[in-house]
């Protein structure tokens, strides 16, 4: 068996390692680790065992074998030091083999990423992150033209061994399979060895989290001013994207007459037609921007101005903020909250209305988006068959609704609203959501607007 410890290492800081007894002389063994996270921590936990017992049975063990071909040489010189590996025999080149610098990886990775000035700042860190990948594991110095569909399989098992999931291992190999596209238009190499690894961008299911209106006043509550709750409007009830489109948001965008907002977005503007979209401006953020455009000084341009510094991480402010609210932060924080609106407007919306409001496509919104509520399962469960045989069904329909307007007819309640920060006011509650959803007041007037609550909006 293996254990998990910790060391100090020179520069202060705290590392992790493994310890184990080796199976052939009996003495304790440890395997530095450095930084790592806990999924790797545990994979290499794991697969130090299994060596350990195959060394100790005689008996091969293939996942374990497979895990070790396809790490790094560094971290196989590692195991090899402990002795749960045979070292690697490293051919040194002969002097005339030496490649040309732009023909070795390292250097063609540097250039490609420097050459692509057409990338948004976030899509060159993606990039990144692949460039880093494929530099631990074949070394700066491997040549282009040397790398095979055998060692592409095998840095694909390599990511997996990092703990990455499996919606990132394909991106990253997605990512590969470009870098050296461009090899080969670059006549550098004959053909493309990470062509036939499964990529793409897939959805994550596990990942999605529907933030109920609930939740989402109990985030209101919690935030610290009035921009950060109109932050959290515009992301969960206007699905905009946040930082990106929200901090871009400017007032001569917000057509308060007409109910329209024009949003300007960065990551879909390299698109034609979609530098920018229309949404409706919902209920529910009528208050927050009015609450946020009475504290703004004249002639202020845009709608978000404490939060708009690239190096302010509203990721990790947000979720000290859903903690507040007494609650886990999910997720994928932001995407979640655009999830969350998507698939409550495609209950009462058509798909492709939705997907213009949001600035998805079909196919990206059922893949990465759309979600499948309890309360789906809940409203089928109790939806009546439309095949009434004799009228019993439907008789028995009519009793419960009659019972049920007798028993939760017109009352007065005093609450907070869902969706805003307004004062408690007395407003009539009925059970018919179609028509109150379709009142309009006068000017100073209450609107009463029901999405799943009833909820006193201040219309103006």
């Amino acid at each position: 068996m293996a254990s998990v410890g910790k060391y100090k290492a020179k520069d202060g800081r705290i590392y992790t390692r493994i310890l184990f007894v080796d199976a052939g002389d009996g003495r304790r063994r440890t395997i530095r680790l450095g930084r790592v996270n806990k999924e790797q921590i545990a994979t290499v936990k794991n697969m130090v065992e299994r060596l350990v017992k195959s060394k100790a049975t005689g008996t091969p063990d293939a996942v374990a074998a497979t895990w070790l071909a396809g790490l790094p040489d560094a971290a196989h010189a590692k195991l090899a030091k402990a002795g749960l590996a045979e070292p690697r025999i490293v051919a040194t080149p002969e002097p005339q083999s030496v490649p040309t610098p732009e023909r070795c990886i390292g250097e063609f990775l540097a250039q490609y990423v420097k050459g692509r000035t057409d990338i948004k700042p976030q899509t060159a860190v993606v990039l990144g992150h692949t460039v880093r990948n494929l530099r631990e594991f074949f070394g700066d110095n491997r040549v282009l033209d040397s790398i095979t569909e055998g060692d592409a399989d095998a840095w694909r098992l390599y990511l997996i061994g990092q703990g990455l999931a499996d919606a990132t291992v394909c991106r990253r190999c997605g990512v590969a399979k470009q870098f050296f596209k461009s090899a080969v238009r670059h006549k550098l190499i004959p053909s493309n060895p990470f062509s036939d690894l499964k990529s793409g961008v897939k959805g994550n299911k596990a990942r999605q989290r529907f933030i109920s209106r609930t939740d989402g006043q109990k985030v209101m509550d919690a935030c610290p001013d009035s921009q950060w709750r109109l932050i959290f409007a515009l992301a969960r009830y206007g699905g905009l994207r946040c930082p990106s489109e929200i901090v871009r948001l400017r007032w001569n965008d917000i057509d308060w007459d007409r109910g329209r907002i024009l949003v300007h977005s960065p990551k879909t503007e390299h698109h034609q037609g979609h530098e920018s979209r229309q949404i409706p401006l919902f209920p529910e953020l009528r208050v927050p921007l009015m609450e946020v455009f009475t504290e703004a000084e004249p002639g202020t341009e845009y709608v978000v101005t404490r939060y708009r510094l690239k190096n302010q991480n509203l990721g990790t402010e947000f979720g000290r903020i859903v903690k507040r609210a007494g609650l886990k932060p999910w997720p994928r924080l932001f995407q979640n909250l655009r999830s969350t609106r998507e698939t409550e407007l495609c209950g009462q919306f058509p798909e492709h209305v939705v997907c213009v409001w949001i600035g998805n496509s079909k196919v990206i919104a059922r893949e990465h988006y759309l979600q499948v509520r309890d309360d789906d399962f809940e409203r089928a469960a109790e939806t009546p068959t439309a095949m009434d045989e004799g009228g019993e069904k439907a008789a028995h329909r009519t009793a419960q609704q009659t019972a049920a307007t007798g028993r939760n007819g017109s009352q007065t309640t005093s609450k907070y609203d869902s969706a805003s920060r307004v004062l408690p006011v007395e407003t009539t509650v009925c059970e018919s959501s179609q028509v109150l959803a379709g009142q309009k007041s006068g000017p100073g007037r209450i609107r009463t607007y029901n999405q799943g609550i009833m909820s006193p909006l201040l219309y103006r």
